[in-house]
């Protein structure tokens, strides 16, 4: 399974690209959305200084039909909009069949975009983006891997039955040694091998900023 961050430059004559760049020091996170081929329903968060004027923006934009204010505070406000121009990036990751990751943050005109699924279709909305004429930066690629995949059997039983035996625990609820008895092995054997799985999951943790199980590469979405 592929991972992927893009920061996507939303296209001119669009509400939420043309709202976004309107105010450049707002943020905008589509909460929720319902992309179709002639018009979308979004919920919308703005945290900008100026939430009366971003409201009035929204409610006057030519692609508007609807909109309704949720919830207002000094710097934020949150909307459901209604619009007869999608936000062009949901409905070419719907193409691709890929869902996009919510809250999608938008400042300025440009869009984080997160993906997950098979490398084709990673690929293939990449490819409906420059075919699009959107122009777009990859921040990251990685394969999502499960930690049976990291790890030997042996790590990886090993590590499980720290953590049911309370090895892990503050206070700690089981020794080495007794770890090392509930396996069948020499205590100086299951240090060497907990040390070892506890390098691999904690390098993996750091690298990156990634999650266990997750490894990170920079293959060409291609």
């Amino acid at each position: 399974m592929t991972e992927a961050r893009l920061r996507v430059t939303l296209p001119e004559s669009t509400l939420i690209g043309d709202l976004s760049r309107s105010f450049p020091a707002a943020t905008v996170r589509i909460l929720t959305a319902l992309p179709d081929d002639a018009a979308a329903c979004a919920c919308l968060q703005v945290e900008t200084r100026k939430p009366d004027a971003v409201l009035t923006a929204v409610e006057t934009h030519d692609h508007t039909t609807e909109c309704s204010l949720i919830q207002q505070s000094d710097r934020k406000a949150t909307i459901q909009i209604e619009t007869t121009r999608p936000l062009v990036v949901q409905s070419i990751a719907k193409q691709a069949g890929l869902p996009i990751e919510l809250p999608l943050q938008i400042s300025d005109g440009e869009a984080t975009v997160d993906i997950t699924g098979t490398h084709n279709r990673v690929s293939e909305f990449s490819s409906q983006l420059t075919a699009h004429g959107i122009d777009f930066q990859i921040e990251y690629i990685r394969e999502r891997l499960h930690t049976e995949q990291l790890l030997s059997a042996k790590q990886h039983e090993l590590l499980e039955t720290a953590v049911e035996m309370g090895y892990y625990d503050t206070p700690r609820n089981c020794t080495l040694t007794e770890l090392a008895a509930a396996v069948g092995i020499a205590k100086s054997t299951c240090s060497e091998i907990i040390h070892r799985a506890e390098e691999t999951v904690i390098k993996d943790f750091i690298d990156e900023g990634s999650l266990p199980g997750q490894a990170d590469t920079q293959p060409p979405i291609s």
